[in-house]
């Protein structure tokens, strides 16, 4: 769902303020609900990723990019941003941020017990990378969002059944859950953000929602986006992301006390950012109803 269209001359003058020359096609990059995002092909084979942050401003961008440099740093599989002849990694065009990665071959990660099994590995590993200073401590998709939404139904006198729902099972979710050890989590692995290769992970993408906040809700988060099919939880899957995840860092009993509140909180974030961009932020799509997927696992039997 790209909201920019961009031309093979915008994409070649962007290009050559990195220093790419000779540009053959331009093709639309499936993916992704609130960027536009493309993949360059140069004379020669060499392939780039366009990325155009249609939603965050320029200053977010930047401390995405600075968070995924770090990340990248610490040997984690992610793409790193490329910079500009002018030492940015950032193109200012017209007050929207524009920016390169490096184009990672792979295909979305499957749901069998090796490729799962790799991605627990793979999320403990960046859970037990040391946080930067100047992480943020708060989940976009979270209580932040939530408040956010109740501020506007209030406003708007208009408590649709699903903002009362979200208010009802939230209230006492964090009292709940207590306290957790805490890290860097990407917050939202779902299977177009995992590209792997033979059963294994070979990349994590778009740290849209990197943050510091309990590492047992990002590995539920990956339950969430992983682990449901024709809308009932497989018990399979969440012992294969389990398996590999604990192969290098091992759930506390807390954290397995507190599994099935945080897979609500999971779910319910995902319902209200999916309510807020379909319902309210780009209503009368396709995908008006979509966070329906998630209200109707929150009384399913889950295997934790």
């Amino acid at each position: 769902m790209p909201y920019t269209d961009v031309s093979l001359n915008e994409a070649s003058e962007v290009l050559e303020l990195a220093g790419f020359k000779n540009i053959l096609t331009i093709e639309k990059l499936n993916g992704g609900w609130a960027n536009s995002n493309y993949i360059l092909t140069l004379v020669g084979g060499k392939k780039l990723v366009l990325k155009i942050w249609n939603e965050q401003s320029i200053e977010e961008v930047n401390y995405l990019l600075n968070m995924t440099k770090y990340i990248v740093e610490k040997d984690f599989p992610t793409p790193k941003p490329i910079k500009f002849l002018d030492g940015n990694y950032v193109h200012n065009k017209n007050g929207i941020a524009w920016t390169l990665l490096p184009f990672i071959n792979g295909n979305w990660l499957g749901t069998n017990h090796s490729s799962l099994y790799s991605l627990g590995k793979i999320q403990a590993k960046l859970h037990i990378i040391e946080p930067p200073k100047d992480l943020k401590k708060e989940f976009s998709m979270g209580p932040k969002l939530f408040n956010k939404l109740y501020n506007m139904a209030n406003e708007n006198d208009q408590w649709t059944d699903f903002m009362k729902l979200l208010k009802h099972e939230t209230e006492d979710l964090l009292i709940k859950i207590g306290s957790l050890p805490k890290g860097i989590i990407h917050g939202d692995l779902f299977s177009d953000n995992v590209l792997g290769i033979n059963n294994e992970v070979v990349s994590v993408l778009d740290f849209e929602e990197i943050c510091y906040d309990y590492l047992a809700f990002d590995l539920v988060m990956t339950f969430v986006g992983f682990g449901w099919k024709n809308g009932e939880p497989i018990k399979e899957r969440w012992n294969s992301i389990l398996e590999g995840y604990q192969t290098i860092r091992v759930l506390s009993e807390d954290e397995i006390r507190a599994l099935p509140h945080l897979h609500k909180l999971a779910t319910l974030s995902i319902a209200a950012w999916r309510y807020w961009q379909f319902v309210i932020n780009l209503p009368d799509t396709d995908h008006t109803d979509r966070y329906l997927e998630m209200t109707e696992r929150l009384n399913k039997i889950l295997p934790f």
